[in-house]
């Protein structure tokens, strides 16, 4: 109860309430209609966007005319990643759980830094981080971090790695820096994720002073092709090969890395989530070896963007990486966000995370890994049956088809774009150009499958 000193509510209240009922309404009429739209917003509905843009206003402007007008001319310009039928840049949809929690996560208003300043938002967070460790079946002491998505958690965990090594050869990275610092030796597959080279870009470890390890024929690490590694080695394994969607053998690499005293370091943006799948949990053997982990929950578990995951064996590693401290940031005794993350002020998205994972339960996340790695090989048959060639062996939800030359695989990712059906992107893979098919939506059905597929032919007979 109030304290009765408490001031009245403010009129603005009511005003705030006719707002929040318009952004409901708008986002419903969306969502209800998404399915129904092209996928890719029309050129029409692109320069619609031009109203939106111009000088700032010399004054306020009512926020329910905002909404309206972001609706009006925003919702048509996007791209509609919602519905059943995108299937690029392996991008999941967003459960209903997690799509309310992130309404009411941002009704809270909350700063996820500290327990003080949300104990709401360090208790689920904390619960969360558990349920993604036990379902992906990695050792228990692990500690993490719910960062942005894949990039941020391949940063961080790859930071805890630096200081471990450096720590190991007697160097204080995070105080003393890397000039002058023992040199470290960073390995990685020859097709390692841009993300992760990213990431060690950002740590100052360089990405091109890494030493590329040959793939075979399917995008997988050689393990009888590992170079010298030793205990200032940072090995990066794949969980989930971008185009292929490949495994590395983890359970070959990760005994002979961990003897030599290297640490291994997995990047599983959406394939460690094959875990939680009964039917595909033998992918994952030999990962949970490794000494550091990053996944996205905005994949495969729908979470919602923007939601990504640092794990790390030791959490103590983690912590001497990213702590912070001064007189006016009042810690407590239990753990604390800020120290284990690279961010301080950050949304409470691992609110979002919990929601989105208690909806589901152990087998809703199994079944959105094992539906749409189904519905990838209902596409594999159907492309091939219609006499398009399949380039990789499809084992989760990663499909690559060609149509021929490269210039006709690119006028019929093109034309398949511009009609609407579907979306899908192009890529380059060991020499061959490609139509790339990633199917990680909890929305997507057989029939978006079938009507995709319907529009993939067509768009190959159209560029003839």
């Amino acid at each position: 109860m109030l304290h009765s000193a408490m001031p009245a509510v403010p009129p603005v209240s009511s005003h705030r309430t006719a707002v929040l009922g318009s952004a409901a309404r708008a986002a419903t009429e969306y969502l209800d209609s998404i399915a129904e739209r092209r996928v890719a917003p029309s050129p029409e509905a692109l320069e619609a966007l031009a109203p939106l843009c111009g000088p700032l206003p010399s004054g306020p402007t009512d926020p329910e005319e905002i909404l309206g007008l972001l609706h009006t001319a925003g919702s048509p310009a996007t791209v509609a990643n919602a519905c059943g039928r995108y299937f690029g840049f392996v991008n999941g949809g967003c459960v209903p759980a997690a799509l309310g929690a992130a309404w009411l996560v941002s009704a809270w208003d909350q700063n996820a830094a500290f327990r003080v300043q949300s104990p709401v938002a360090t208790t689920l967070e904390e619960a969360a981080l558990e349920w993604v460790r036990e379902l992906l079946g990695l050792p228990a002491s692990c500690g993490g971090a719910v960062v942005t998505g894949a990039t941020m958690a391949n940063f961080t965990a790859l930071a805890a790695a630096r200081h471990a090594l450096l720590e190991r050869a007697g160097w204080d990275v995070e105080n003393d820096g890397l000039f002058c610092a023992p040199p470290l030796t960073v390995v990685v597959g020859d097709e390692v994720h841009s993300s992760l080279l990213k990431a060690l870009g950002m740590l100052g470890l360089g990405r091109n002073r890494v030493v590329r390890v040959p793939v075979d024929n399917q995008g997988r690490m050689r393990a009888d092709a590992l170079p010298h590694l030793d205990d200032r080695t940072i090995l990066c394994i794949q969980a989930g090969n971008v185009n292929t969607g490949a495994f590395d053998p983890a359970a070959a690499i990760c005994p002979a890395a961990r003897m030599a005293g290297a640490w291994v370091h997995v990047d599983g943006a959406f394939g460690l989530w094959a875990a939680a799948s009964p039917q595909y949990r033998n992918l994952t053997h030999g990962f949970e070896m490794a000494d550091s982990w990053a996944t996205d929950a905005h994949k495969w578990p729908n979470i919602g963007y923007d939601c990504g995951i640092a794990l790390v064996r030791d959490p103590a590693t983690l912590r001497a990486s990213m702590s912070i401290a001064a007189p006016y940031l009042l810690q407590g005794e239990l753990r604390e966000p800020s120290n284990y993350n690279p961010e301080m002020s950050r949304r409470a998205r691992g609110v979002e995370l919990w929601a989105g994972m208690r909806s589901l339960g152990r087998t809703g996340i199994a079944g959105i890994v094992e539906r749409t790695s189904s519905q990838a090989r209902r596409f594999a048959a159907g492309l091939r049956a219609a006499g398009f060639r399949i380039l990789n062996e499809v084992v989760i939800n990663q499909v690559l088809v060609s149509f021929g030359a490269p210039e006709k695989t690119l006028a019929v990712v093109r034309r398949l774009q511009d009609e609407g059906t579907c979306w899908c992107g192009s890529t380059v893979w060991q020499g061959h150009t490609a139509m790339r098919i990633s199917v990680s939506s909890w929305v997507t059905t057989e029939a978006d499958v079938d009507c995709s597929l319907a529009a993939m032919t067509a768009a190959v007979e159209e560029s003839s």
